[in-house]
């Protein structure tokens, strides 16, 4: 493998508390039914408008409403230190690099935060290319984010490994062809991982020095 295609949300920022909150923030705004912590954590790696019609029945013009409020109260709550990286995430992602792997990130969050986040993290000077919801027609579990980043670089899916915490993100790249990791410390369980066929299933960031020599 030379290619390493990084979901962000579960897999590289622990974001889950700050997306969770935000959510549950506008749905008591727009006075729509609360959701349980679970239920939203349930849905991150969704396209954002997504992410709330899967929720509760609501129209694609609902689900239109509650994302451009969830934006408003997103950039309001998501203030310096909100969104952690989960252990080992910046080091290993940097020894990756050192070994000569090319390490990008296909993820359903928006361009704008997500170049924030990477920028934050001090890692926009090793990944080079983000595909964000904004970049792609299909999302996850469409493999179409991973098959422009392949069409990107010109690497056959054999050669390249997605990471990720949801099924979402197991499947999308299982149906690019690729190989795929799956982390237990996000938002997915290992159960559910196993089930959507993940390759590997790791418990730590890094460990994908072991699966990557």
């Amino acid at each position: 493998m030379r290619l390493i295609i990084l979901d962000f949300d579960g897999t590289m920022g622990d974001t889950r508390s700050l997306i969770v909150r935000t959510m549950q923030q506008t749905l008591q705004e727009l006075g729509l039914p609360a959701c349980s912590d679970s239920q939203c954590a349930s849905t991150i790696g969704l396209p954002l408008k997504q992410c709330f019609t899967t929720l509760l029945p609501l129209s694609d013009e609902e689900g239109e409403r509650c994302a451009a409020v969830y934006t408003r109260l997103f950039f309001e709550n998501n203030r310096p230190g909100a969104v952690p990286t989960f252990p080992h995430v910046i080091e290993t992602i940097e020894e990756l690099h050192r070994r000569g792997y090319t390490l990008t990130i296909a993820s359903s969050r928006g361009r704008d935060t997500l170049l924030e986040f990477v920028k934050a993290m001090k890692l926009d000077h090793i990944i080079t290319y983000v595909l964000s919801a904004n970049d792609t027609a299909q999302a996850k579990p469409h493999p179409e984010p991973v098959l422009k980043t392949l069409a990107h670089f010109g690497c056959p899916p054999e050669e390249a490994l997605v990471v990720g915490d949801m099924t979402f993100d197991i499947l999308m790249g299982r149906r690019a062809g690729a190989k795929t990791c799956g982390v237990t410390y996000g938002n997915g369980t290992q159960q559910e991982l196993e089930k959507a066929g993940a390759d590997y299933i790791i418990d730590d960031f890094a460990r994908l020095t072991r699966i990557c020599p």
